[in-house]
């Protein structure tokens, strides 16, 4: 493979695999690095890394990387000197890299004490360019799915009356298209029915604030915080001065209102 950027040193662009997307918790169990040289040429490394902590399902089911299949790989440790040798002198590049890649190898770099400069690194998003260029708002997804310019945008008639022709060209549209399921199995996700609409709209947000969300075994967790990922009921049990705290705070009152049913809920069980 070639390419035709213009570079005055190597760029790297790599991706990550990892057992979440919590940087100070989680693990790296792959890493792909693509170099592409100064004369056109493309150095293309990747390797599986044991993370030393278990793979939750809902990440293998993403990535297809289970315990088993890192089970006889090197730790993080082990590989991080060869790995910074090979990323020596290279800028970074990589899609959404800045917000979670970037972070999380650096994070690593510092838990394996191995020296990763980061001062004379360029920085490089491809996702930031792609949401720059074509911008994912009302106004694109009127020009995309209705092939109509929106005049007088963020005006609130001209915004409403847009979003109801998007929505139905986006029903029209898609109304034969097949995704598949982690199973592989083929289902069609836009359906003309609203209440299928609104499952595929729905988060697993618990206030509309996002600092409580429901994990996969549809538990109230919190989400921000020291707390994070820990159940809302066990924390105000274990320490009830937080729920006091969060009600004098600067939270939204959905947020509070929220807190509060939950914890009345659990503490009459």
């Amino acid at each position: 493979m070639e390419h035709q950027l213009q570079l005055k040193k190597p760029l790297a662009f790599f991706d990550l695999e990892t057992t979440g997307i919590q940087v100070n918790k989680d693990r790296i169990v792959e890493i792909s690095i693509a170099k592409a040289n100064i004369d056109g040429t493309v150095d293309i490394k990747t390797r599986r890394v044991n993370p030393g902590i278990p793979i939750p399902l809902e990440a293998s089911l993403v990535h297809g990387i289970y315990d088993a299949d890192v089970a006889e790989e090197p730790n993080f440790k082990q590989v991080a000197k060869s790995l910074a040798g090979f990323l020596d002198g290279c800028d970074l590049a990589g899609f959404n890299s800045n917000r979670f890649d970037v972070p999380m190898l650096v994070e690593e770099f510092f838990r394996a004490e191995v020296d990763f400069d980061m001062k004379n690194r360029k920085l490089v998003d491809a996702q930031r360019i792609f949401h720059m260029m074509e911008p994912r708002n009302l106004t694109a997804a009127y020009r995309f799915y209705c092939d109509k310019e929106l005049v007088g945008a963020h005006g609130a008639e001209a915004d409403v009356l847009a979003t109801l022709e998007v929505l139905n060209a986006q029903v029209k549209r898609y109304a034969e298209t097949a995704l598949k399921d982690a199973e592989g199995k083929e289902y069609f996700p836009i359906q003309n029915d609203v209440n299928k609409l609104h499952e595929l709209s729905a988060s697993n947000s618990i206030d509309f604030a996002n600092r409580m969300v429901y994990n996969k075994d549809k538990v109230a967790v919190f989400n921000f915080g020291k707390h994070i990922g820990r159940p809302v009921l066990e924390v105000l049990k274990s320490d009830p001065s937080y729920y006091d705290w969060m009600m004098k705070g600067d939270f939204p009152m959905d947020t509070k209102r929220k807190l509060t049913e939950i914890k009345l809920q659990g503490f009459q069980r």
